[in-house]
């Protein structure tokens, strides 16, 4: 990606970046934010739902942070290394020009010994004249709830202590400690660099130093490491660029030690500003996540979905509970089913938008939508990656016969509404899309299944769904039975093979969404006043429905809107790519920071536009 001015000033800056002013770095077991101006200020230790030690983006007094920046009024750009996760942050002062250098070594790559460190390194060069930095480490551990101490060892380290969890910080500049920071201020001139390494530590993982000799092979292993990994793309479209650094971010919200993918590395990024929609994110998904192993299978990587597979079979079981009842929708990164919800009113929140969540009691929801991206990701597993086993089918099989129990009831949907389970068209639908595509993968791998009670029940939910789910007076499908309101999630339809792109009720649908729910190619999900969902306020449009409308543009015929539509949302992205959940009004990211959700559908819409155009 072309570096791109953020023109961030230290004199003047905001309390608060904008959300899209940041760029993501990972271990593939925890992530961290770091600002166009030099600042983490998000990092949660050892893993994604950890609680946080850097929170700043939360609360700029209260959340801490890692400040590393020239000492002078500098312009900065911000681009990632070619092809890898590696993040690079340049200032442009007066009288030089410097570059941090931001990465988290992959320890598998590195030594799996170094896998409990979680190593964060920030390389500092001059590469032309001189520079004055400054550096200031002021970590607040359990979201800016545990008090820490700090020491300065004889080696230069400072050591930053919790009841939970130890931190030390290794610099190759000298180090001074003020209250519970440390901080450092050094000037480099060109071709000079300082190296900082902030660590994991306790049990196993001693303190260890970070040379500038080890730093530099550190980096040239995490370079290696991303390059590889993306080198098993089989992408070769218009949108290369973008798609890859899709898929690099999508690898980084991977949980490697049991291959879960998180919906977002953040929790209560507002999706406005000032309003209650504020939720934590860090957990996995069902629905999101089988939707990623569709993305990511398309491109050729098949260890990801490989990996999400055992962990949907080995840590969920994935089997309906022995009472009778539903999947739940979410778990955590480990498998477990209990996620509470509660409320940090500590912090103020993200420009004063508070409740501050942690938890997500949206874990309890019923969404029906769930079956069927769990078995449309395990169709296309075993159509594009590994047949699946004998074992695994037996759990499909009971998994599509509770379905065919279920189906019809009513329940939250795919926007976790909060005002009351309806019949919504979505979860119909991905309940016939379960049905279906067991019954194409028993059809064609000759596996045992009830083909007089599936085809039946999947026919049924069709001709409900044409009946019911259709709106004379709107001329389209809409959001749940026997209403009028619009959904965006409609524009699955023909993207899930429900019904033909060129049907005359699709195409009606098609224009009636486009004159209500899309604003300059952004779509909105639904129209709060016009379908009340239990909470307050506004949002943006929704991303992942505007890649959605591209991918029914163009599966539709009408290939010069999808493109357009396309190239507008690409201009949405930030500069290094990425995108949140919603976009406001101006343009501005809104909601969790990056979202799976978007960059899945962005894959998915880039793949399916090219194949229309030829």
């Amino acid at each position: 990606m072309t570096p791109v001015a953020s023109e961030v000033y230290r004199t003047g800056s905001p309390r608060y970046l904008p959300i899209a002013e940041h760029g993501l770095i990972g271990d593939l077991r925890t992530a961290a934010l770091v600002g166009t101006n030099g600042t983490i200020d998000w990092y949660c230790c050892p893993r994604f739902d950890a609680p946080s030690v850097f929170a700043s983006i939360l609360d700029t007094e209260r959340g801490g942070s890692f400040e590393l920046a020239a000492d002078v009024p500098a312009r900065t750009k911000q681009f990632y290394f070619p092809d890898t996760n590696v993040l690079i942050t340049r200032f442009f002062a007066e009288d030089g020009v410097g570059e941090i250098q931001d990465f988290m070594p992959i320890a598998d790559a590195v030594d799996s010994r170094e896998t409990d460190r979680h190593r964060l390194i920030r390389r500092v060069v001059c590469v032309r004249g001189s520079l004055p930095f400054r550096a200031r480490v002021a970590p607040r551990f359990d979201y800016g709830e545990q008090q820490h101490t700090v020491r300065v060892t004889e080696e230069g380290q400072a050591v930053f202590e919790s009841r939970s969890l130890s931190l030390a910080l290794t610099s190759s500049v000298p180090l001074e400690t003020q209250g519970p920071d440390a901080w450092a201020l050094f000037k480099l001139h060109e071709g000079e660099q300082a190296v900082f390494a902030l660590d994991r530590v306790g049990g196993d993982v001693t303190i260890r130093s970070c040379p500038k000799r080890e730093a530099e092979e550190l980096f040239e292993a995490t370079v290696r490491y991303w390059r590889g990994w993306l080198s098993a793309s089989k992408y070769r479209g218009r949108w290369r660029e973008m798609v890859h650094r899709s898929a690099l971010t999508l690898k980084l919200l991977t949980y490697a030690p049991t291959g879960a993918i998180v919906a977002a590395p953040t929790t209560s990024l507002p999706e406005q500003i000032g309003g209650e929609r504020n939720w934590d994110y860090r957990y996995v998904w069902v629905r999101d996540a089988a939707f990623c192993v569709y993305a990511l299978l398309r491109l050729g990587f098949t260890d990801e979905a490989e990996a999400f597979t055992h962990f949907l079979s080995d840590r969920v079981g994935l089997r309906p509970c022995p009472s009778g009842g539903p999947l739940q929708i979410m778990y955590g990164i480990d498998g477990r089913s209990e996620l509470p919800e509660r409320e940090l009113s500590h912090l103020e929140g993200y420009l004063g938008s508070a409740p501050v969540r942690v938890g997500n009691d949206a874990v309890n929801q019923l969404q029906l939508d769930i079956y069927g991206a769990l078995v449309d990701s395990l169709y296309l597993y075993d159509k594009w990656g590994q047949p699946i086993s004998s074992d695994l089918w037996d759990t499909v099989c009971e998994l599509v016969d509770w379905v065919c129990d279920h189906w019809d009831q009513p329940d939250e949907g795919i926007w976790e509404t909060r005002g009351g389970r309806k019949n919504f068209l979505y979860s119909r639908l991905m309940c016939w899309v379960a049905i279906e595509r067991a019954i194409r993968m028993a059809n064609r791998r000759g596996l045992p299944a009830d083909m007089q009670r599936w085809p039946r029940n999947r026919d049924m939910i069709y001709r409900q769904i044409m009946s019911k789910g259709w709106s004379v007076e709107r001329n389209a499908f809409v959001q749940h039975e026997d209403d009028d309101v619009l959904d965006a999630s409609v524009l699955m339809m023909p993207l899930a093979k429900f019904i033909s792109p060129t049907d005359p009720k699709w195409l009606s649908t098609l224009d009636t969404l486009g004159e209500v729910l899309v604003s300059d190619s952004l779509v909105y999900r639904y129209d709060p006043q016009a379908s009340p969902d239990g909470l307050r306020g506004e949002e943006g449009t929704f991303s992942i429905c505007s890649f959605w409308y591209v991918e029914a543009l163009a599966r539709a015929g009408r290939r010069d809107e999808a493109r357009l539509a396309f190239e507008k949302m690409l201009t949405y992205a930030n500069h290094l790519g990425l995108y949140a959940e919603e976009i406001g009004r101006t343009g501005e990211q809104h909601g969790n920071f990056p979202q799976a959700f978007t960059h899945l559908a962005l894959i998915s819409a880039a793949f399916n536009l090219d194949r229309a155009l030829g």
